[in-house]
């Protein structure tokens, strides 16, 4: 039986008339701007899944994710208000706070250490006190007293023994080159893979383990004097959403993760390295322990890295 719910000209008004609607429906997304900590990689699965499954749109969100030029500058530029969230480090939150910068943190992407020091397993180093009158490697300079320090000092090492280089963003090349003897600054999830594709066997000390407060690795923040409390609800409740789907189902999400950008994204460190970040995530993004933050901070005041100790309290959005 022919159908006669469309009649004449009434296609074209129905088309004109749904057109409008999408129209309307994205017109009233509340538009979001959101900068990573650096480029996108297997650290950000959650944020690009609720961007590509709709997540965020579901919510009435059109988040529109940014890479940084200079990773040091999201939190500035949210503290500026030139943009809403941006992916951070709980360290760097407690440093800007400290500095009177006007940020909070609003949720956690991955909540616990990453960072840890590596070594080759043909290097002979089979513990920390190993490293006495050894070269170690870092990216950046300054707070080697606070974490390597404590680290060694944990097996009675100190720090005066040891010789810090700077090799800049080469880490995994340094040590693979003999330059260095151990490198600090490393992912577990990404430099312990990039040496093994290299054909590196490589061991890594964890921080944690070794006398630093664990600490949560990235979360998002927020300009303190301009977060919507119902916005930053519906950004998490989506991220939630997206890490759930991920950690239930990690090959399907990794092929949509590597859609987003496949020449950049599709490749052998990336897969490994989706795999080992997969436990690490959030599960509740939301969720904070105020303790954990006042721990870590008192830590960064022991070691001089902060001058005034601010309270977690004062700068972490509880739910």
């Amino acid at each position: 039986m022919k159908s006669t719910f469309f009649k004449a000209g009434k296609p074209q008004l129905f088309a004109a008339a749904a057109l409008m609607l999408a129209s309307f429906s994205a017109s009233a997304e509340e538009k979001v701007t959101l900068m990573l900590d650096w480029f996108v990689n297997p650290n950000h699965g959650p944020i690009i899944l609720a961007k590509k499954k709709g997540w965020f749109a579901e919510q009435g969100l059109d988040v529109q994710i940014q890479e940084p030029a200079d990773p040091s500058v999201p939190d500035k530029l949210v503290a500026a208000g030139r943009i809403d969230l941006a992916v951070s480090y709980q360290s760097t939150l407690i440093s800007s706070t400290a500095a009177k910068l006007p940020l909070v943190r609003s949720a956690t992407l991955i909540s616990g250490p990453l960072n840890s020091l590596i070594v080759l397993d043909k290097s002979g180093i089979k513990s920390l006190a190993d490293l006495k009158g050894k070269n170690i490697g870092v990216a950046i300079g300054g707070n080697e007293d606070a974490t390597i320090g404590t680290m060694l000092r944990s097996e009675g090492v100190d720090m005066d023994s040891v010789k810090i280089i700077n090799v800049g963003w080469a880490l995994s090349s340094s040590l693979a080159s003999g330059k260095v003897d151990a490198i600090w600054g490393g992912l577990r999830n990404f430099e312990l893979n990039q040496l093994a594709i290299e054909g590196y066997d490589a061991t890594a000390f964890y921080p944690e383990e070794h006398g630093v407060p664990p600490y949560d690795e990235l979360i998002f923040v927020a300009n303190k004097n301009k977060y919507d409390p119902e916005t930053i609800n519906k950004f998490n409740t989506a991220i939630e959403k997206a890490t759930v789907y991920l950690i239930n189902h990690p090959e399907q999400a990794w092929k949509e993760f590597v859609a987003y950008s496949p020449d950049t994204l599709n490749n052998d460190l990336n897969r490994r390295a989706w795999e080992d970040t997969l436990t690490r995530f959030a599960l509740r993004p939301g969720a904070v322990e105020l303790k954990r933050y006042d721990e870590y901070a008192e830590f960064m005041k022991q070691h001089d890295i902060i001058k005034t100790l601010p309270q977690a309290k004062d700068y972490v959005l509880t739910y």
